[in-house]
């Protein structure tokens, strides 16, 4: 890494919430993590890491029969508001960032106390008298697994709901996820709570790590990505529409017209860019950068158009490309595609480049080096970068030797780094990182010594972490799986680790954290 004059770490200041001035803010735009991917021989770029010893097997995750809720009438309306409030403001953000004059918006003091009706609401039914004395067996539900519940092809063993000497919170029993003796712990009606999602339809023939997955509006547009052996240059859509109502997602396989499309890769980039028509028409183009395929790296940009399926590949001023890469990450910011970091097989990269693609009617693109100040991060790969307004925050990733536990942020109008003074040290590559509100969610990814099933939460306001309880069967430790926002409720597909690669989409229902993509007032002070 180049020598650079380092300032002092910063510690940010704190910041502390008022819940009745609500004064929190964040990007309108939904910024999908960036996965870093690699083969079966490669645990990165670079070179591998030790074999990571995995946790004993705990039994094949099996779906499971849709629960009956216990909750009344009211309580249900209460939930039913409170996340169609949620939502109503931050659809739209899960496509793409919002033009320059388009404002966050706070959340309200009607949802705040929609918030703690529901709260109230919960509280009273957890603590009332169980009225059921069958002796059958059969699953009920707490508030955070009425929201969403899991259905099976198979006929699952129901457990009993628990017995009267159980202390009052573990009368909201939660589904069970497992066939094996080990069942999902009662959540409390406000916990967060993994479940398995169903999908149907024609999805991936072969499970997946290393790909990319973008929202756009309702559809996840899946691509790339490999398995154990071989990689794909293959478009797969999941229409996520449907979830909220029975549960399940529907898989296609749309035709593209491939002429000039991408090779098989994975470990690339795939960036949405929206673009305004006019009369009220809107566009969606889906750029894919870098990647690689065994001992081939790439440094070329293609583009789907989504409306269409018609792939293209831009002209290219020469010798202003990026060196050819994998395991990098990209963002959109004000029309420019951001790239930072990744590897070329040989060496792990600390550059950061920009591609302008405000004029889509421009013959040649060109791409540019960005000379920056300040701290910068050491060259990584398989980290995760999220824009948050004018800033980039950089996490983990590794150079082939370390598995980085540093978080950095970049002030794209100032062109300068900062390195974030942490109280806590958590070393992760492979990862996913998914903004939601003024919090990033960290999941799964590798330490250096093995792969890890956690959810972390990132304050970007105090920049700290924070430790919150999760219910119910998470999915199998993993890393190389991709994660995306919608609904208030974060979804994961495929991954790898390290023996199996994994073709199976789990959600995370954030409960009474649903509002948290509301939060639009903060600032990232370094």
């Amino acid at each position: 890494m180049p020598a650079s004059s380092s300032p002092a770490l910063k510690k940010p200041k704190r910041a502390v919430y008022d819940s009745h001035s609500n004064s929190f803010s964040t990007p309108t735009t939904s910024q999908t993590s960036s996965t870093m991917s690699n083969d079966n021989k490669q645990i990165n770029t670079f070179q591998r890491p030790e074999s990571p010893t995995l946790p004993p097997e705990t039994g094949k995750v099996h779906d499971t029969m849709t629960s009956t809720s216990m909750l009344n009438d009211n309580h249900r309306d209460l939930k039913l508001n409170l996340i169609k409030s949620s939502h109503s403001s931050t659809r739209s953000s899960d496509i793409g960032p919002a033009s320059p004059t388009s404002n966050s918006v706070a959340i309200d003091t009607t949802t705040y106390q929609m918030q703690q009706q529901l709260e109230e609401s919960a509280h009273r039914m957890q603590h009332r008298p169980s009225r059921s004395k069958s002796k059958h067996r059969h699953p009920t539900t707490s508030y955070s697994s009425s929201l969403s519940t899991t259905k099976s092809h198979s006929h699952p063993k129901h457990n009993t709901n628990p017995s009267n000497n159980k202390t009052p919170d573990h009368l909201a029993a939660a589904i069970e996820l497992s066939t094996t003796n080990a069942v999902a712990a009662p959540a409390p009606a406000a916990g967060m709570y993994w479940s398995r999602t169903l999908t149907y339809g024609r999805g991936p023939s072969r499970p997946l790590r290393a790909h990319t997955a973008n929202l756009i509006g309702e559809k996840l547009y899946v691509f790339g990505g490999c398995d154990t052996s071989l990689c794909f240059n293959t478009l797969y859509i999941l229409d996520m529409g449907r979830a909220l109502i029975i549960d399940t997602m529907t898989w296609s396989k749309p035709r593209t017209i491939n002429q000039q499309g991408p090779p098989p890769c994975r470990a690339h980039s795939c960036t949405v860019v929206e673009r305004d028509l006019g009369s009220g028409r809107r566009s969606h183009q889906l750029y894919i950068f870098g990647g690689g395929n065994g001992p081939d790296y790439f440094q070329d940009i293609y583009v789907l158009d989504v409306e269409t399926l018609v792939w293209s590949k831009p002209n290219i001023e020469p010798d202003t490309r990026p060196s050819k890469r994998r395991a990098h990450t990209t963002c959109l910011w004000e029309d420019k595609i951001i790239v930072i970091g990744g590897g070329d097989g040989a060496r792990a990269l600390d550059d950061v480049h920009i591609l302008d693609i405000s004029n889509p009617h421009a013959e040649v693109l060109r791409w540019e080096k960005l000379q920056t100040s300040g701290s910068p991060p050491p060259a990584r790969g398989y980290h995760t970068s999220n824009l948050v307004k004018d800033k980039l925050v950089v996490f983990g990733g590794s150079d082939g030797h370390d598995c980085f536990e540093d978080v950095h942020v970049l002030d794209l109008v100032k062109k300068r780094w900062s390195q974030i003074d942490l109280d806590r040290k958590i070393p992760r590559l492979a990862h996913t990182s998914t903004q939601v509100g003024s919090y990033v969610f960290v999941i799964g990814g590798h330490d250096g010594r093995r792969y890890s099933q956690d959810v972390l939460l990132f304050n970007l306001v105090t920049m700290s972490w924070e430790a919150r309880k999760v219910y119910g069967v998470a999915p199998n430790p993993r890393g190389y799986h991709t994660t995306v926002l919608y609904d208030s409720r974060l979804y994961v597909l495929g991954g790898y680790d390290g023996k199996n690669v994994f073709d199976d989409v789990h959600m995370l229902e954030l409960s009474a954290c649903a509002y948290l993509p509301q939060i639009t007032n903060f600032e990232i002070d370094v």
